[in-house]
Order: structure tokens, then sequence, then C-alpha cells
């Protein structure tokens, strides 16, 4: 079956040696020939193709704009860029799997790019769209299959470390739209905005490739010079730790049970790996929180009298906070309340050495003053 291809350039004379080239090949038919990118998108609102080679330098909306939203119409439509973009550009039109032609075109060169649309055209098969994925963003960003298969989850792997950032920022932000400007500045602050640009759209086209084969009804949308990611059903463990907490905190005095079912999601600090800048702020207030709920799930083991339990989380956390007074102050009332001063004793010193060794620092007043009057008391 012929493929079907059409042509997008604001220069008649580039429309029609291409035109010309295409049909001495003979392997493409061409539907439709537009000298702008507004009139190829109509076209493309009701009706579909194969390929589109398309101009870069356009007024009103450029090449690389109008190939953001053409990816949003059909991720399977192959956009051949006609251009004479510098080599740095050329190398990132590759990083896409999109090819791309110089000016003048010549008829080997456009030979060579049938060539590869049409072997990527049978090549294809792709995956059923997994439903909802598991997205996992504590300790690290993680998305696996929903369905446990006999060699257990497919684990999904970035083309790139940027295009896994870009993920995780519009991820971070909800569903709010991020204007293409923060983007560059957040991802790529060190390139030029020329190259930051073909980055950017580099990994666009990377998620939006990834999505598809990935999930159902997630998208990466463009519009107005700003991005937004839009999912099916699924949401992300940090989402479920969040609202759980709330849910939990709005019953009333929180019980251990309940709370460890939603501690149990917390793998370790927001996107932590990743070390991304812009992720710090999220991730103090939900270790914030998590700290939180560990303490009051030892208070609640306190209360009822399980005090060893108590001491034993407590630990656990102090091991993660090993600088927390909070932990500090809190274990110290558990001991007291087993009777143990020795312990108590003992874990004061050890942390008054960390704090001293580590930071050059003495616990705070309030933590002094809380031992003092816990030791005095122990006769």
């Amino acid at each position: 079956m012929m493929m079907q291809a059409i042509l997008v350039d604001d220069e008649r004379s580039a429309l029609i040696q291409l035109e010309r080239l295409l049909r001495a090949d003979g392997r493409v038919e061409m539907t439709g020939m537009f000298n702008s990118a507004t009139a190829a998108l109509e076209y493309l609102a009701s009706e579909r193709t194969d390929i589109i080679f398309l101009d870069i330098g356009m007024p009103e909306i450029n090449g690389l704009e109008a190939a953001e939203i053409i990816q949003q119409l059909d991720i399977d439509i192959h956009v051949v860029f006609v251009t004479a973009y510098s080599e740095y550009a050329i190398e990132a039109f590759e990083l896409q799997a999109l090819d791309y032609l110089l000016k003048p075109v010549h008829p080997q060169r456009l030979s060579k790019t049938i060539d590869r649309v049409a072997g990527g055209t049978k090549a294809i098969r792709e995956p059923a769209p997994v439903k909802e994925p598991n997205v996992l963003c504590f300790q690290k960003l993680e998305i696996t299959d929903s369905i446990m298969g006999e060699t257990g989850r497919r684990h999904f792997k970035w083309r790139t470390l940027k295009s896994q950032e870009l993920f995780a920022y519009l991820l971070h932000n909800g569903r709010e739209w991020i204007g293409k400007q923060e983007l560059l500045n957040e991802l790529w602050p060190r390139y030029t905005p020329e190259k930051a640009v073909v980055h950017l759209h580099t990994s666009v086209y990377q998620i939006r490739k990834a999505m598809k084969e990935w999930t159902c009804g997630t998208k990466l949308e463009f519009s107005l010079d700003r991005y937004r990611l839009t999912r099916g059903g699924w949401t992300t463990d940090v989402e479920e730790f969040e609202r759980s907490m709330t849910d939990i905190y709005a019953s009333g005095r929180p019980e251990a049970a309940r709370l460890d079912q939603v501690l149990g999601l917390y793998r370790g600090n927001y996107l932590e790996e990743h070390d991304y800048p812009w992720a710090y702020s999220k991730r103090e207030k939900l270790r914030r929180k998590y700290m939180k709920g560990v303490m009051d799930a030892a208070a609640d083991e306190m209360y009822a009298d399980r005090t060893r339990q108590a001491a034993e989380r407590l630990l656990a956390l102090q091991h993660k906070e090993p600088y927390s007074e909070e932990v500090c102050c809190q274990l110290l009332e558990v001991y007291a309340r087993m009777g143990d001063y020795k312990a108590a004793e003992e874990h004061y010193g050890s942390f008054k050495k960390l704090l001293k060794d580590d930071l050059d620092i003495s616990p705070e007043s309030s933590t002094q003053q809380l031992f003092e009057r816990l030791i005095m008391y122990k006769g």
C-alpha cells in the first residue's frame, strides 16, 4: 500500500521541487501541499497522513511548533523536517527518530528518507497499552506494568535523563499548564535558547511516544506555548500518600495500625535519587509529613502500653533522621515510660556526641531540659 504525504513550506519553489522528486520516486502519494503550518493543521484535524515534509523556517507557526501540535493529533505521523539548520539541530532531530532534509533536497537523500520511513512503518509493533501503570516517586521515579506476568513487572526505561526529568517536572506540577520558558529555565538553564528549545522538543517527542506504549489516556498537551500532562485514572504513590494522610488526620487521633498502611508507601524521600533542585521544597514537606506520621504512630503505641514497639519505631526513624531533636525527645519520653533510664542516658549521650562530632553543636536547650527532668524523676 502506497504511503500518503503532505508537504508544508512557505516557499512555492521548494514545494514544487519536493513534489517533483516525490513523483519521480513513486513510493509516496501526495494528498496535500500547503504554504503555511496553519493550513496543514486544519487539514490534519479531519484527515490523516503517513508523512509530513515540514519546513522549519515559516512565519506565524514554525515547523518545530507545528510538530508539537501534530504529535498531539497523531503520534504515528512521520515528521520529516526540511531545514537549513546548523549541525547541532540536525543531531537533535536524529535523537527524536525523525528524519531531516537539507535544502536543496537531493534525490538520493530523499530516497534514503523514504526507505527509512517505510522501514519504520513496517517495523512498528507496539504492545497493548497498560491502562493503569504503577507510577512511583518516592526515592526515584519508576513506572511499571500494572499486570504481573511470568517474568514479573516490566520496568520502563527512559531514553534520556532529560526526558525523564521533563516527565517528572510535569508530574510534579499536577494538571497545571507550564510555560515553555519556565521549562527551558528549569531544565536547560546552561544552554543557548535555540539549543534548549531543540532539546525540549526532543524530550517532548520521547515522552509522547513512551506514554502511547505504556499508558492509556495519558497525553502531553501543548497549547499557547504551554505544556501539561493529562492522565487516565492512575495516581502516583505520593498522591496516594498525601490523600490517605489527610483522610486519617481528618478522622481524629491517628492509630498506629492505620498509619502503618500509609507509611509503607514512603520508600524514601521524594525523587531523592535524581536530586532535582526544583523538587527540594516538596521533598522537605513530604519528609516532615512522614516524620509526623511515624512519631504519631509511636505516640499511639506508647499510650497503649506498647512501649517496646514505640521505641523500635523511633530508633528506626532516628537512623533515617539522626540529627532530629524531635525524635530524640520522643524517644527519651518512651524510655522514661518504660522505666529504662539507663537506655535514656545512653541515647542522650550518643545524640549529644553525634551533634558535637558531626555538626559541632550541642542539643537544643529544650532537649537538655527534658533529659534533666526525666532523669531527676528516675528514682
